[in-house]
């Protein structure tokens, strides 16, 4: 993949295509018109990874890109800087590079940087190495950090030493609300904090209304949107098969003081399953399906979207709230969703600018007869 080039004073033109191109693509649906949520145009991205590249004695950040003339063949890019991300990250990359560069035991075998900061103001930095660490590295470690003004970890085959804690504290500001959020290191979250907001504040709009009724919601991750829509609904029951996000969503829950939402740790197969009535269990009698009335089912699937049957799954609900990373598998879904339901609301969130992907946001309502 390209490293995106950042043109600030063209950004509007760059949006634009995007949403000629989604109107048109999806034009076929009959959506309203395309709601469209502008990102920052620089420094928007609050998580970034690169590769340390050692060149004698000099060390530089990295990211590859394909060789124009020579097929299969990556050539190296140097990044003294990326505009792309947050100011923070710009700010703690030359002064960690400085740090390390002359201290042979940060420096050795240092393969890795990875960067995770917050918009109130967090920091922690992944170093990643091809060799062990020992004690020595957390001592020079441990002085970095109190350097950098940031937390670290350190990674290695088999191997994980976290100097602080393993993660940041976001708070997002959504509707005059604070929501706060646990992020751990190594696990999924929006890398876009602006863009993240908006999408928080649709998707409550979207589901304004529903407060006398339950809300079921598939891949929460960490509890992003169970967090900012708990008070739309009587309850909410959500699901997430990674452990560590399952663990990071009960903390969000608790840390917001949510107590109408619960959090099951459950692949969306075995969910749907359950939900049937097709699989039963510890973890299935837990969630007490029976005391549920869900009219409104969010998911928010990886790029490979949803398989016939989870579609087929979502047909049962009156509303479905589908956010998406990739529109080709959302257009291939609603061909199969619009059957029972019409699209009554479609968003365009720029999370990713300067780069064809788009993220989308798409409200079903069940047709009546």
């Amino acid at each position: 993949m390209a490293v995106p080039v950042v043109d600030p004073d063209r950004y509007d033109e760059q949006l634009d295509d995007k949403r000629v191109h989604l109107t048109e693509q999806f034009a076929r649906f009959s959506p309203p018109p395309l709601e469209v949520y502008p990102s920052p145009a620089s420094h928007y991205r609050q998580r970034c990874e690169f590769r340390v590249w050692h060149e004698g004695e000099d060390l530089f950040y990295a990211m590859f890109e394909n060789d124009r003339e020579i097929p299969g063949k990556k050539r190296v890019i140097r990044l003294d800087t990326y505009p792309v991300a947050s100011r923070q990250i710009n700010d703690l990359m030359p002064r960690l590079l400085e740090a390390v560069r002359d201290n042979t035991v940060l420096r050795r075998k240092l393969f890795q940087a990875e960067f995770l900061t917050t918009l109130s103001g967090d920091a922690l930095i992944t170093l990643i190495y091809h060799r062990q660490l020992d004690d020595e590295w957390e001592v020079e470690a441990r002085k970095l950090q109190t350097r950098l003004g940031a937390m670290i970890i350190g990674r290695a085959r088999k191997q994980r030493r976290v100097l602080e804690r393993d993660h940041v504290w976001e708070r997002l500001r959504v509707d005059g609300r604070e929501f706060h959020y646990q992020q751990v290191e190594n696990s999924f979250t929006q890398p876009n904090a602006a863009i993240c907001q908006s999408m928080l504040s649709w998707a409550r709009d979207v589901t304004q209304g529903s407060e006398a009724r339950d809300l079921v919601e598939f891949y929460c991750g960490n509890g992003n949107f169970t967090v900012a829509l708990a008070e739309n609904f009587r309850r909410v029951l959500a699901t997430e098969i990674s452990r560590t996000s399952v663990a990071s969503a009960k903390i969000n829950l608790a840390a917001n003081g949510i107590d109408n939402a619960y959090v099951a740790r459950m692949s969306a197969e075995e969910f749907a399953a359950a939900l049937r009535g097709d699989k039963g269990g510890r973890r299935v009698a837990e969630m007490a399906l029976d005391d549920y009335d869900f009219c409104t089912v969010l998911v928010d699937p990886p790029r490979a979207g949803l398989d016939k049957a989870s579609c087929d799954q979502l047909r049962g609900y009156d509303r479905i709230v589908y956010i998406s990373c990739n529109p080709e598998t959302l257009a291939e879904n609603l061909a199969h969703l619009g059957r029972t339901h019409a699209v009554t609301r479609f968003a365009l969130f720029d999370q990713f600018p300067w780069t064809p992907h788009c993220e989308c946001g798409v409200v079903l309502d069940k047709r009546r007869p």
